[in-house]
C-alpha cells in the first residue's frame, strides 16, 4: 500500500476532531442538528486551517443515515463514500481551473438534477479566482437554489470575492491555530503513528507550521524523513550581533549560514520574522502562535534594545529584501543592511543598534566641552562691549550719502600660557598695528522711473523734432519699403496685418482686422511711433482703428486715376503700319521654327 502523508491520514472526519475552530464547528453542527442549514456558506481563512475539511464534514452530516447531534457517524455508506471521494452527493470544483462562464453554465445545468442522498453539496474551492462573468452567472442560482442543493464556497482571500456573492452567503472565518494546539496536534500524531521525534523536532514543526495544521503535519513528515534543513542558530547569532552592534559578528553569522546551505534571502526572511516577533513582544502583544523557545528569544532581544531600534531594523531589512529580488548578488544587499544596522551613525544612535557605554561617555564629554567653549566666547564678547552679535540685515541704499562705518574695536587679547597663547598674542598685535583698510562706499543705486511699454524708446534714440507729417502715400510707401522690419519680433508679428488708411487731424490712422487684434497692438503703438519718427524725422502720432475693408477712408486723399479708353479703329494711323520683313518668312514658318517638331496639318 502506498504511503499516505500525515496531513491526509489525520484529516478530521467529524466536527469534534477539528482543532481551534470552535466557532465554525458550533455554527455548522447546530445548523445540522436543528435543521436550519442555509443554502450557501462562505468559508474563509489562511491555508491549512480546515476550510475544505469543514465542507466535507458538512456534506457527510447532511446525508448521514445515522446522524447524532449534528455529527456524522462516519460508518454508513454515504459517509464512507465522502471519505473515499466517490460520493455523488458532494461535487468539488476548483474555481481556479473552472472559472469561466461556460463552466458555471455547465454547473448550473446540473444543479436541478436529483441526487441519491438528501442533499447535494457543491464545494467551490478558491472561489475568488472566478472571472466577473462567472460570478455574475452564479448569482441567481446562488441566491435561490433548489431545496436539495447547498453551496459551500472556500477562499483564502475573501476581500476578492464580489460583494453580491458574499451578501448571499453565510460567511464563516477560520483562524490560525495557537502554538499550544499545534504542539498538541504534533505530539498526538507522533504518539498515534509511533514516530520517533524529539523535542527539537517538535519545536521545528510548530515553528514551520506558523499556525497552519496542514503545514505543521507536512513539516512533521520532513522531520520523520530526516530532512530538517532549518538551523535557527544563524538567526540567533544575527540577533545577538544586532543587540551588541557588532558588524563583524553579523557578517560572520551570515557567512556561516550560507556555508550551511541557507540562501541569503531565506536568512533575511527568518531574521525579519524574528524581528517582527520581538517588535510585537516589545509592544505588549501576546504571540500565541510562537513556540516557547521562539517566544523566549523574542522577549530576550526586546529587553536588550529599544522599540525604535527594532522598528528601524525592520524597515532597513524590508528594504534590503525588496532590493534582493533584482540584485545580481543578493548576499551583498543583505550584508550592507546588516552593517548599517550594527553601526552607530551618531552619538544619539539615530541609526543602528544600542550604543556602547564607552562611545556614549565620549560623546557626552565632547558635547559638554563644545557647550563650554561657546559660553566662553559669548562672555568674552560681552566683556569687550560689543554685545551679542546681531543677525545681519540687508543694506538700505539711498541717494543721500551716509557716514563712514566705524571700525569695530580690536578683539581682546587672549590670555593664557604656553606657546599657543604666545602665538595668538603676537598675531593680535600684528593685526592691531596694521593700517586699517579704507572703507568702501558703494555708489547709491537710483531706480529708474517706470515707463509704460507704449512710451519706451529704443536706446540711443530720443524724441523727434516737430514738423509736417508725411502724407498717406509716403506712409504706404515706407511701410512697403521695409518699415515693418525695423520693429521688434513681437511688433512685426502684431502689425503685419495692419495698413495705413489715412492721415487725419495730424494723426496717422492704421487699420487692423478686428477689435481684439487692435487691443493687443495698443501695447506696442509707442514702438511704431518711434520707428516712424526715426524714418521721417518728425513725431508721427498713430491712431489704431478697426478696418474691415468696407469703406475707403483714403478716397479723399488719394487721386482716383481715370480709366483708360480703348482706341477706335479710325484713330489708327495706317501710314505708320509697315509690312513684315520677308526675310523672316511667313507666319507658318515662324511658328514651325518657334516650336520644333510641330507639323502643319491641312484642314482639308
Amino acid at each position: 500500500m502506498a504511503y499516505t502523508s500525515l496531513y491526509r491520514r489525520y484529516r478530521p472526519r467529524r466536527f469534534a476532531e477539528m482543532r481551534g475552530q470552535e466557532h465554525v464547528v458550533a455554527a455548522l453542527r447546530n445548523a445540522v442538528a436543528e435543521e436550519r442549514v442555509l443554502h450557501a456558506y462562505l468559508l474563509s481563512g489562511p491555508r491549512g486551517t480546515g476550510k475544505t475539511t469543514a465542507a466535507r464534514i458538512l456534506a457527510k452530516a447532511l446525508n448521514c443515515t445515522a446522524i447524532e447531534g449534528g455529527e456524522p457517524c462516519c460508518g454508513c455508506d454515504s459517509c464512507e463514500a465522502v471519505d473515499a471521494g466517490t460520493s455523488f452527493d458532494l461535487h468539488e470544483l476548483d474555481a481556479a481551473s473552472n472559472n469561466k462562464v461556460d463552466d458555471m453554465r455547465d454547473l448550473l445545468a446540473k444543479v436541478a438534477l436529483g441526487t441519491p442522498g438528501r442533499t447535494k453539496v457543491y464545494l467551490l474551492d478558491e472561489v475568488h479566482m472566478l472571472t466577473p462573468g462567472a460570478e455574475n452567472a452564479l448569482l441567481k442560482t446562488l441566491e435561490e437554489p433548489p431545496d436539495h442543493v447547498v453551496f459551500v464556497l472556500a477562499t483564502t482571500e475573501p476581500h476578492k470575492v464580489v460583494e453580491t456573492i458574499r451578501s448571499r452567503s453565510q460567511h464563516l472565518e477560520l483562524n490560525l491555530l495557537p502554538s499550544e494546539q499545534l504542539e498538541a496536534l504534533a505530539r498526538d500524531v507522533v504518539a498515534d503513528a509511533d514516530l520517533e521525534v524529539d523535542d527539537a523536532g517538535i519545536s521545528y514543526v510548530v515553528r514551520a507550521g506558523r499556525g497552519s495544521a496542514r503545514d505543521t503535519l507536512s513539516a512533521l513528515d520532513r522531520v520523520v524523513a530526516g530532512g530538517i534543513t532549518d538551523d535557527d542558530s544563524t538567526t540567533d547569532d544575527l540577533l545577538a550581533a544586532l543587540a551588541g552592534s557588532d558588524a563583524g559578528a553579523a557578517l560572520g553569522a551570515l557567512a556561516t549560514g550560507i556555508t550551511r546551505g541557507r540562501e541569503p534571502r531565506v536568512t533575511g526572511e527568518a531574521l525579519l520574522a524574528a524581528l517582527r516577533e520581538a517588535f510585537l513582544v516589545s509592544m505588549g502583544v501576546p504571540v500565541t502562535q510562537l513556540p516557547e523557545a521562539d517566544r523566549a528569544r523574542a522577549e530576550a532581544f526586546a529587553g536588550e534594545v529599544t522599540p525604535a531600534v527594532i522598528t528601524r531594523s525592520l524597515e532597513a531589512l524590508g528594504t534590503a529584501l525588496v532590493a534582493m529580488r533584482r540584485s545580481p548578488d543578493p548576499r551583498v544587499d543583505l550584508e550592507v543592511a546588516l552593517v548599517r544596522l550594527t553601526s552607530v551613525a551618531d552619538p544619539s544612535g539615530a541609526t543602528g543598534g544600542p550604543m556602547p557605554s564607552s562611545v556614549a561617555g565620549d560623546s557626552a564629554e565632547a558635547t559638554i566641552a563644545s557647550l563650554t567653549r561657546r559660553v566662553e566666547r559669548l562672555e568674552a564678547a560681552l566683556e569687550s562691549g560689543g554685545g551679542l552679535p546681531a543677525a545681519p540685515s540687508a543694506p538700505v541704499t539711498s541717494a543721500a550719502s551716509s557716514a563712514p562705518p566705524v571700525p569695530p574695536p580690536p578683539p581682546p587679547r587672549p590670555t593664557g600660557r604656553g606657546p599657543a597663547a604666545a602665538g595668538r598674542a603676537r598675531l593680535a598685535d600684528a593685526r592691531a598695528s596694521a593700517p586699517p583698510a579704507p572703507p568702501v562706499h558703494p555708489e547709491p543705486v537710483v531706480l529708474d522711473e517706470v515707463v509704460p511699454a507704449s512710451e519706451r524708446v529704443p536706446a540711443g534714440e530720443g524724441p523727434a523734432a516737430s514738423g509736417p507729417l508725411p502724407s498717406h502715400d509716403e506712409l504706404v510707401g515706407a511701410w512697403s519699403d521695409g518699415l515693418l522690419e525695423q520693429m521688434s519680433r513681437k511688433g512685426r508679428a502684431r502689425f503685419s496685418a495692419g495698413h495705413f488708411i489715412a492721415v487725419e487731424d495730424g494723426t496717422a490712422v492704421m487699420g487692423l482686422p478686428n477689435e481684439p487684434h487692435r487691443k493687443r497692438c495698443e501695447d506696442l503703438r509707442g514702438e511704431l511711433e518711434v520707428v516712424l519718427a526715426t524714418r521721417f524725422g518728425v513725431t508721427v502720432p498713430v491712431r489704431l482703428v478697426v478696418d474691415d475693408g468696407s469703406t475707403d477712408r483714403a478716397s479723399s486723399t488719394r487721386p482716383t486715376p481715370e480709366p483708360r479708353k480703348p482706341q477706335a479703329d479710325d484713330e489708327v494711323d495706317l501710314s505708320a503700319l509697315v509690312d513684315a520683313d520677308a526675310v523672316e518668312g511667313s507666319a507658318v514658318e515662324r511658328l514651325t521654327k518657334a516650336f520644333p517638331g510641330a507639323a502643319l496639318v491641312d484642314p482639308d
